[in-house]
């Protein structure tokens, strides 16, 4: 079983930016979609953006034009840029592992999960 660990989360103003990184461990992490997803307080857990093995990526609505999702199989990292921050993204971000490939968007189609890391926007 692959392990996820996130790094890069903090406490930012609204409209300012931050990068998460997701570092795996193993050896075929090229051949996996990753993604990213969040959980609020109260709320379920909600895609955010995803990558494909081949680089195609796939955004949520709420953040298109705002955040961009990117790896680098050779640090077996994935990235997510986050700029333009509002208070309605606090959450905890979660990187996960699709082993279709494809990166969808249900979190039920993930097999490995990072402990997360939180992300506050104050207004």
């Amino acid at each position: 079983q692959v392990q996820l660990v996130e790094s890069g989360g903090g406490l930012v103003q609204a409209g300012g930016s931050l990068r998460l990184s997701c570092t795996a461990s193993g050896r075929t992490f090229s051949m996996y979609a990753m993604g990213w997803f969040r959980q609020a307080p109260g709320k379920e857990r909600e895609f955010v953006a995803a990558i494909s093995g081949s680089g195609g990526t796939n955004y949520a609505d709420s953040v298109k034009g705002r955040f961009t999702i990117s790896r680098e199989n050779a640090k077996k990292t994935v990235y997510l840029q986050m700029n333009s921050l509002k208070p309605e993204d606090t959450a905890v971000y979660y990187c996960a592992r699709d082993p279709s490939g494809y990166g969808r968007t249900s979190y039920r189609s993930y097999d490995s999960w990072g402990r997360g890391t939180q992300v506050t926007v104050s207004v």
